[in-house]
């Protein structure tokens, strides 16, 4: 429940941010080019709100804030925020206000141009604020990362990868004749576009020929993965009272055999537990399940020569009791610090390749297995880590800054994008569409998001359920 609470005062808290900062930038030149704003809200606001400088309360206590024209205020519907800006058609559908003569202050009587940058400036502020927060976070925290060329273990592939050449222990340097710098995981997207990847196995270099229809989605999602770097099986550490040290397990040792099946990683076993898993998950009598818990181990003392067969039995949650040696075990990470003046352009270099992925994954939104990974606000919620780690929420943050600042900006009515575009043709043909168009457009726009609202909830709930 503790993790549950963390990330989710870590979602409100980073939304509310590039909320805020979104619709300032739309009010920023609203107030630039004399545009009167009529309300400012986070979060949305149907039949009531939670907060307003126009309620009696407030007004009392902050009497020269009574005429302020534009009313502030926090909505209870948090599903983002809105400004209202008198003389447009927008979320409010306020056809009303468009039938009376045309004001000096409102947004319908401003030339194009400046009606184009107020409602561009949402954008524009979540793509500086994304590239803001990346030099920041590498001014202050720096850069950790584990370099490509170190990885002398190699990786482990799955069967998908052996049937396009890969090798469990190849170490892969280069995809189209580009270094491989940094193990992250663009190194997914980085194959599943590449024409050749060049590898090195057992001390040989060689370069295998990609095929044209390969998938960074199913990539991902398989299971065994299709690529994970090796971690040899070894024990970090065993939890007291666990059926890890029951057995006699203890740090350094290494498992060697689990039933019989040589092993020796870490994926090796999860792919061995994750078959107990499937005959558990098909249905089995009490007696089987407790059958499935029983596990013999063959463990390298303390990884030297000799070796114990040990036997245990699981927790009813199918724990052992042991942590794994990890991959910062296996290599030494770098860490790269960096200077303010050095990391402006390393943090907007690192934001534009962000932006320039995220944009090339989209792709995969338009197939089955895409439609399913839209998630609402509980799969960006799991995005965040379940204890509070400020580094973590600020790249966090940063991405979704960008994947707002894409999203808006795409010619669908009812977002920024499709204001621009019906802007940008009136500028080109020299007259506006007309205010029943307008309406009629941001009515479809609003039934297209709200659809993808729904197949997001949908989503999320089934992935709950299962």
């Amino acid at each position: 429940m503790d993790a549950i609470i963390i990330k989710a005062l870590q979602l409100v808290l980073s939304l509310s941010i590039l909320v805020v900062l979104h619709e300032g930038g739309h009010f920023f030149f609203s107030k630039l080019f004399h545009v009167k704003v009529e309300k400012f809200f986070l979060f949305f606001d149907p039949y009531f709100h939670l907060f307003s400088t126009k309620d009696k309360w407030f007004t009392r206590l902050f009497p020269k804030c009574k005429n302020n024209e534009t009313e502030y205020g926090i909505g209870w519907l948090p599903f983002g925020g809105y400004v209202k800006i008198a003389g447009m058609i927008n979320e409010s559908l306020d056809t009303e206000q468009m039938k009376r003569p045309v004001q000096s202050w409102e947004f319908r009587a401003k030339p194009a141009w400046q009606r184009l940058f107020i409602m561009i400036g949402g954008v524009v502020v979540n793509f500086l604020l994304a590239l803001f927060i990346y030099v920041m976070v590498l001014f202050v925290w720096g850069e950790q990362y584990i370099p490509m060329k170190d990885m002398k273990l190699g990786f482990q592939f799955n069967e998908q990868a052996e049937k396009i050449g890969f090798r469990d222990g190849d170490i892969l340097y280069a995809v189209d004749g580009k270094e491989l710098k940094k193990w992250n995981g663009s190194i997914y997207r980085d194959i599943s576009k590449a024409h050749e990847v060049t590898l090195r196995r057992g001390g040989t270099e060689m370069t295998l020929t990609m095929p044209k229809d390969m998938n960074m989605l199913e990539m991902l999602k398989s299971n065994p993965p299709f690529m994970v770097p090796v971690v040899p099986s070894v024990v970090d550490s065993v939890m007291a009272g666990t059926p890890a040290e029951k057995a006699g397990m203890s740090k350094g040792d290494r498992i060697v055999a689990m039933d019989g099946k040589p092993m020796s990683t870490w994926t090796d076993f999860d792919i061995i537990m994750q078959k107990r898993m499937d005959k558990l998950a098909a249905g089995c009598s009490h007696e089987d399940s407790v059958k499935l818990r029983r596990l013999t181990l063959v463990c390298q003392k303390g990884g030297a020569g000799q070796t114990d067969t040990l036997s245990l039995e699981l927790t009813p949650d199918y724990k052992m009791g042991v942590v794994r040696q990890s991959l910062a075990d296996c290599y030494k990470p770098v860490q790269m610090d960096y200077g303010f003046l050095a990391s402006i352009p390393a943090g907007v270099s690192h934001g534009v390749d962000v932006l320039s992925g995220y944009v090339s994954d989209l792709k995969y939104l338009f197939t089955a297995d895409g439609a399913k990974s839209v998630g609402s606000f509980i799969t960006i919620g799991n995005i965040f880590p379940s204890t509070w780690n400020w580094l973590a929420f600020w790249e966090t943050t940063a991405f979704l800054s960008l994947m707002l600042a894409f999203m808006n900006i795409l010619p669908i009515p009812a977002l920024d994008g499709g204001h621009v575009l019906f802007l940008v043709a009136e500028m080109i043909l020299r007259r506006p569409p007309s205010d029943k168009f307008l309406e009629r457009a941001q009515m479809v726009g609003m039934v297209l998001i709200m659809g993808l609202m729904v197949l997001a909830c949908h989503n999320d709930i089934v992935r709950f359920l299962l």
